[in-house]
């Protein structure tokens, strides 16, 4: 913990005194927590911050908690999977827990225990509840929240203010070949045969948690066009010949001053260019609109940084609801390739344009917390 001194002078019989005085507390990133695709809840019961991710448990999730969202203590596992009971036997990622009437509730993917096709990828999502943030949770059934017919993974639900819920999910690359000039140019250079896209739906769920109403809708999906002005950062994975996958996931979504905002992530998840934009809507299922100025979040190491694999971020408020912060994973030369967490400032100008302070690893002020 960092204290820095501003001094000023005074008038003490006829001689200048001086005067120190503590200044605002500081903190680096990244934070001490090694976890992917992190989420923050604030417990209005506990007073206290819980961080859910993937990692740092065998098939399962743990939870850190902090009082003021720079300092965590791991309070350990608090989801266990492939267990006789479970529909899910492994790949336990992206979980994101929510407060709702009394209870907690985890929105999670795994591997689906039921297989008929034999797939390499059968994500799915299921749901769990606990008494507690600290759990355990244990899921509301024996079998994923539904099955669209395709693998998905990383959930995210969005409480709208007139009482409906949303899920929003990534449909996986797997099986998933998609046309666009991108693919041509690449299948061209015999870089590859084909290029497969995630793509991010939304669904409104059931206040119960027992399943979906209607069906999904495509909110967002990698652009088209080499002339989309996305184009270049949506693709940087497959036009460095990185992957033949173009992604579209972590997507976490919110609402701000009568504008629902969409943050998602681009690019291979386990390399360096995986960044994050966002883009907007009048409606909670769309037609959204890409930002302008995406990236948001990206690698800092052509300005001379050491960051890079940014992305799958949350998002926590302030006290006052004035200030936000953008909780993510990234990676840094002294981590290599494991995940560890970053949290920096987000503000969202009278235009609408959202900006993102980070990545930071310089001294920032602490957050403003409940």
């Amino acid at each position: 913990m960092l204290y820095a001194l501003v001094m000023f002078w005074g008038c003490s019989n006829n001689s200048k005194s001086k005067v120190a005085l503590p200044a605002a507390k500081v903190y680096k990133n990244p934070l001490k927590v090694a976890l992917g695709d992190p989420f923050v809840l604030y417990d209005t019961v506990s007073k206290s911050y819980y961080m859910y991710g993937t990692g740092g448990a065998k098939d399962g999730f743990v939870t850190y908690s902090s009082a003021d969202l720079v300092n965590w203590k791991n309070e350990g596992q608090v989801y266990w999977g492939n267990t006789r009971d479970s529909w899910g036997i492994s790949a336990f990622w992206a979980p994101e827990a929510y407060s709702y009437k009394g209870k907690y509730y985890m929105f999670y993917s795994a591997q689906w225990r039921q297989n008929t096709r034999n797939d390499a990828e059968n994500f799915k999502i299921g749901v769990a509840v606990s008494g507690s943030p600290k759990g355990p949770f244990k899921d509301l059934g024996d079998k994923p929240l539904f099955d669209p017919g395709y693998p998905i993974i990383d959930a995210n639900v969005f409480f709208n203010t007139n009482g409906k819920i949303y899920l929003y999910y990534s449909r996986c690359c797997y099986k998933h070949p998609v046309k666009s000039e991108i693919a041509d140019l690449v299948i061209k250079k015999g870089m590859y045969k084909e290029i497969e896209e995630s793509w991010v739906y939304g669904v409104e769920i059931k206040p119960d948690f027992s399943g979906v109403i209607g069906n999904p809708v495509v909110v967002l999906r990698p652009p088209v066009k080499l002339s989309d002005s996305q184009s270049e950062w949506e693709s940087r994975s497959v036009l460095s010949g990185e992957v033949n996958r173009r992604w579209t996931e972590g997507s976490t979504t919110f609402k701000h001053n009568g504008i629902y905002y969409i943050m998602y992530s681009a690019n291979f998840y386990g390399g360096e260019n995986y960044a994050v934009g966002y883009a907007t809507s009048k409606s909670p299922l769309g037609p959204y609109q890409k930002a302008t100025n995406n990236p948001v979040l990206q690698k800092n190491t052509p300005k001379g940084g050491e960051v890079t694999g940014t992305g799958h971020n949350s998002i926590i408020y302030s006290a006052d609801g004035q200030s936000m912060y953008c909780v993510y994973h990234g990676r840094t030369k002294a981590s290599g390739d494991e995940r560890v967490v970053f949290i920096d400032r987000m503000t969202i100008n009278n235009q609408g344009v959202l900006q993102l302070a980070g990545p930071t690893t310089t001294n920032q002020p602490y957050p403003l917390v409940h």
